[in-house]
């Protein structure tokens, strides 16, 4: 199916409730979760891995994992084998079905139900683009903003998170066709921001936190712009490359 670029009707809503909002109007959804849930995504999917989205801290994601025949990731960052940090996946081999549970990307992938849903990054920008025009023409880029810390919200309120805006205007730069006003902000934002990329997300709040927990490298990562041409499609529960 191929349509003309000006029809294209590209929007852009925040977390979970952007997800409920668009839903019914999307041809195709892309999800947004720069530190880290895209990063790994990609990554590992790149490497031949499937990737299960599931909810996070849930104790059934242990019945889960062995249902789908596949590897729990461990929930601290910290710990060794695979986790939320990308640089524990580098490495993972082809065939490898694993369960990663995210308070955000994930939980974002769970709520888009139906609808072909697409994980996206700077890592994958151009290619996540190009691959969404083909799908259809009703784009929605959901950013996924990050938690407040337990001390300052305790309820899970989402925060922005100039990452995730930054990484959704890096695709929406190569998406063709009509854009709304949010669409056009983050496209603003990535476009004032593209030439030091690097710094300004090692300088945001959540770069400045993952680098104070001794996970620079994921930010290194996360930050390297079109260097996968991997497009993580979310099919029958797992996220894998077309």
């Amino acid at each position: 199916m191929t349509f003309n670029q000006s029809e294209f009707n590209i929007k852009l809503e925040w977390g979970l409730p952007g997800i409920e909002q668009l839903t019914p109007v999307s041809d195709v959804i892309i999800i947004i979760d720069t530190l880290s849930y895209s990063t790994c995504v990609d990554i590992a999917v790149s490497n031949g891995a499937a990737i299960y989205p599931y909810k996070y801290k849930d104790d059934s994601a242990i019945d889960y994992a062995k249902s789908v025949g596949a590897e729990l990731a461990n929930r601290d960052r910290n710990s060794s084998g695979y986790t939320l940090s990308p640089v524990s996946l580098i490495n993972i081999p082809s065939g490898t079905k694993l369960v990663l549970p995210s308070p955000n990307g994930s939980t974002l992938s769970l709520a888009a139900g139906n609808i072909p849903t697409i994980c996206g990054g700077l890592r994958n920008a151009k290619a996540v683009a190009e691959y969404t025009m083909s799908v259809g023409k009703n784009i929605s880029v959901i950013p996924a903003g990050e938690r407040w810390h337990e001390q300052f919200a305790s309820n899970g309120t989402i925060r922005f998170a100039i990452e995730d805006f930054i990484g959704a205007g890096a695709i929406i730069s190569y998406l063709k066709g009509s854009l709304s006003p949010e669409s056009k902000s983050a496209l603003a934002v990535f476009e004032s921001v593209k030439e030091n990329l690097l710094e300004e997300i090692k300088n945001c709040s959540s770069g400045k936190e993952l680098i104070e927990r001794g996970f620079e490298e994921d930010v290194n990562l996360a930050c390297e712009m079109n260097v996968s041409d991997c497009v993580p499609v979310l099919r029958n529960g797992r996220y894998e490359k077309i």
